[in-house]
């Protein structure tokens, strides 16, 4: 038996690593990241003629009908660009869409409708912050909405737990985190009516901490590869430092750190498409490896580097801020142990 991708799943990753490549270039983010309107309209051009909209959505519903696993690569090579890019809340639709026998689907694929994601209150809660729904209106404040901006529609979570489809607010406030290549808001609610109402299933929530545990996976590879290539080429007493023992044994710890990672994403993701009832575990599991585990690989790729690894020269700064962002994205770590824990009935 091969454990590896197929090789429509390889193309898939090959064709979007080189839109990528141009779409998302280092010098692309940089402007992205300081809110240019072309660099973005680019990118976001580049990935709808892509496809990336209808990746999740059954051949029926006019999308490409693939599953989890495909996803993942997707999000991998996203991070691995840190391009801002809405595909995740727009799977995490899709799966959602697909549990219920939504009519939306058909929107989702063609871009007519275009999904943020505002789920906090799925996993954490703040003073002054929450939604209330009072026979399916909304009212209250959410916080760190993920891709609400240019969106259609918001998946919302209530303080009750329930998720509610509903029009995007038109009061969306951009809120700053660390991480500068994507966009989060403050979106108010004023008794907007939601068109579709659900309890979240452990299987949709693991599959949204699994397409971020994804993300950490490629851009934890990025810092491996940039930390590689440095080490191959800076020079310290006449020799490239690579050749010092002490970075070899950092570069192979963030290596062996980093391949237990993958292998457990990838098997979580065809977990959830084969229907096996490990999947939501193993994606919590991966979720909460990953988030450890980039943190790691994030500050010794830095080491590597030097005094050059903190300059905007490198560009480190923002796969690091990307992945301390993604720790606690749809929880924490402890929070996504304690999910699988519950699931294998180890906790109540």
């Amino acid at each position: 038996m091969e454990f590896a991708l197929s090789e429509d799943q390889r193309l898939l990753q090959d064709s979007l690593k080189g839109v990528l490549a141009g779409a998302a270039s280092l010098d692309q983010i940089r402007k992205i990241a300081v809110g240019d309107a072309a660099a973005i309209g680019a990118l976001e051009t580049a990935l709808d003629d892509f496809g990336l909209a209808a990746l999740m959505v059954p051949e029926d519903d006019g999308g490409l009908g693939l599953g989890a696993l495909d996803a993942v690569i997707v999000q991998e090579q996203l991070g691995y660009h840190i391009a801002p890019s809405r595909f995740l809340a727009t799977a995490v639709a899709a799966k959602v869409f697909r549990t219920t026998g939504s009519e939306y689907l058909a929107a989702l694929a063609s871009g007519e409708m275009r999904i943020g994601l505002a789920l906090t209150e799925l996993f954490s809660r703040r003073d002054g912050a929450g939604l209330e729904a009072v026979k399916d209106k909304l009212a209250g404040k959410a916080l760190l909405a993920l891709s609400a901006d240019g969106a259609t529609h918001l998946l919302a979570a209530d303080t009750k737990g329930r998720v509610h489809l509903v029009a995007a607010p038109a009061t969306r406030t951009a809120m700053q985190t660390i991480d500068r290549t994507r966009t989060f808001h403050e979106v108010a609610f004023a008794g907007e009516k939601g068109a579709l109402s659900i309890s979240p299933l452990p299987e949709q929530i693991a599959f949204a901490r699994l397409l971020v545990a994804a993300d950490t996976l490629g851009a934890a590879q990025a810092m491996i590869d940039k930390a590689v290539a440095y080490a191959a080429e800076r020079q310290q007493f006449g020799r490239v430092i690579g050749s010092f023992q002490a970075v070899k044994h950092m570069c192979a710890e963030m290596a062996a750190k980093l391949e237990p990672g993958r292998a457990l994403i990838w098997h979580a993701g065809h977990a959830l498409d084969t229907g096996d009832t490990e999947g939501p575990v193993m994606a919590n599991l991966a979720k909460s490896y990953m988030a450890e585990a980039g943190t790691f690989i994030a500050r010794t790729a830095t080491e590597v580097h030097g005094g050059m690894g903190f300059t905007d020269l490198v560009g480190l700064h923002y796969w690091f801020k990307r992945i301390g962002v993604n720790r606690q994205l749809f929880g924490s770590p402890e929070q996504a142990r304690e999910t699988a824990a519950r699931l294998q009935g180890f906790a109540a």
